[in-house]
């Protein structure tokens, strides 16, 4: 299991929740990271959808490992977002899972200066409300 992050991180823009996304959003409730996936052709997709992208088949979530590695990243300086501490890490990270499944996120529990492509990660959530709705914004740490 994921370790779940506190609930007091800094603001972030969070989704509306919808019958496709849901499951990716709420998953880390149990510290699970839930990516769609298509049992037709048998590959994960990225954001969530009703269609596979690949086969157009019916989608399904399905949990993942939460580990991967980090595909690129950027270190922001800028304080475009009130109450998010600078500088903080944007990153694309790959999922162990399949080669081309990424995912947008933050890096969190180092130093900027410690990342690097190539680095091994594990998912952490953080709990937010939208709309009465605990959601569990996925960010990741280095693993180890």
């Amino acid at each position: 299991m994921a370790d779940v992050a506190a609930p007091d991180v800094a603001a972030r823009m969070l989704p509306a929740l919808t019958d496709h996304n849901r499951a990716f959003w709420i998953g880390g409730a149990n510290g699970t990271l839930m990516i769609s996936w298509c049992p037709a052709c048998e590959r994960y997709a990225q954001p969530p959808a009703a269609d596979c992208p690949e086969c157009e088949g019916a989608m399904v979530p399905r949990a993942v490992s939460g580990r991967g590695s980090i595909y690129t990243y950027t270190v922001n300086h800028q304080p475009f977002m009130p109450g998010v501490p600078v500088p903080y890490v944007i990153a694309i990270v790959a999922l162990d899972e399949q080669d081309d499944l990424r995912l947008a996120t933050n890096i969190v529990d180092c130093e900027p200066d410690s990342v690097r492509i190539g680095l091994e990660v594990q998912v952490r959530f953080e709990r937010h409300e939208v709309e009465g709705e605990s959601v569990y914004y996925p960010v990741f740490a280095p693993r180890g």
